[in-house]
């Protein structure tokens, strides 16, 4: 429940800043007539976001074992892929949120209502499916059975409402970079065993090798019953007996992912090239 709560909290929050810096900057432009195609707006991304995660979730269970297994693989390591980017982009762009949006909405104002709805849909819609496609690969890989990690989930999405509502009502500050970096560090660590769940899944669908192949086997020592498995399992995707191919594939991910992600940014005027006079 735990590691899809972050999921939720994190991705819900950005959603949540998002509809905040639209809301407030027509309110305080004294232009609420455009607040009604951007609320349609808002609410269009939502509903795709919920149907495209019912079409995840329902579609696949039509498939074969083996068909499930490889949809469920590639999914996970698209979702992961587009997580990643998404912490990278938001650790870059996070002091800068406000100002771009300004500036579309800006431009969306000038051309009318059908702009307005689709700036909203547009900003709105990109969090809800990444949104969607992590949480049900993640949900897939923490807890098959179980209702928890998407307990964990909405329980995520509604703190991250509240903190919306706080954060338009001027009640809460935060450094929004520094959240947004150790949340992103931290969901890192979730995708990386993502992914392994992912390579698993192919290699159950016999489009990858090694699935016999084991890494090692604790799983005497750690029971994935036990109270500790299960914490495990659900932070970090835990598994006592993963493949080589799993292993591999997680130490590669965390390792060199982490790393950059962790790196110093540099200003932009340490990346603009200095020049001197002939």
């Amino acid at each position: 429940m735990l590691g899809n709560y972050l999921i939720g909290l994190r991705e819900g929050l950005e959603a949540s800043l998002v509809v905040c810096i639209l809301v407030a900057y027509l309110v305080k432009t004294e232009r609420r007539d455009a607040l009604r195609p951007v609320w349609l707006g808002i609410g269009a991304a939502c509903a795709i976001s919920l149907g495209f995660g019912a079409a995840l979730e329902f579609g696949s269970q039509e498939l074969t074992f083996e068909a499930q297994e490889a949809l469920g693989g590639s999914l996970s390591i698209l979702a992961v892929g587009l997580v990643t980017w998404m912490v990278f982009w938001m650790r870059r762009t996070a002091r800068h949120l406000k100002s771009e949006l300004h500036g579309k909405l800006d431009a969306a104002l000038q051309m009318g209502t059908g702009a307005l709805v689709a700036t909203a849909l547009l900003a709105v819609g990109r969090e809800g499916l990444e949104t969607a496609l992590f949480v049900w690969a993640s949900v897939r890989a923490s807890g098959e059975g179980s209702s928890a990690p998407l307990i964990g989930v909405l329980l995520g999405l509604a703190t991250a409402v509240v903190l919306g509502w706080l954060f338009y009502r001027g009640a809460l500050r935060i450094n929004l970079a520094r959240f947004f970096t150790w949340t992103g560090a931290m969901l890192v660590v979730v995708a990386a065993g993502v992914l392994a769940y992912g390579v698993h899944d192919l290699q159950e669908a016999r489009f990858l090798g090694g699935l016999s192949t084991k890494a090692f086997d604790i799983s005497s020592t750690i029971s994935p019953d036990s109270w500790y498995g299960t914490l495990l399992k659900g932070i970090f995707n835990f598994q006592p007996d993963p493949t080589v191919v799993q292993l591999i594939v997680w130490l590669l991910y965390l390792g060199v992912t982490m790393a950059f992600f962790l790196a110093p940014q540099r200003s932009a005027s340490a990346r603009k090239p200095t020049t001197t006079a002939a």
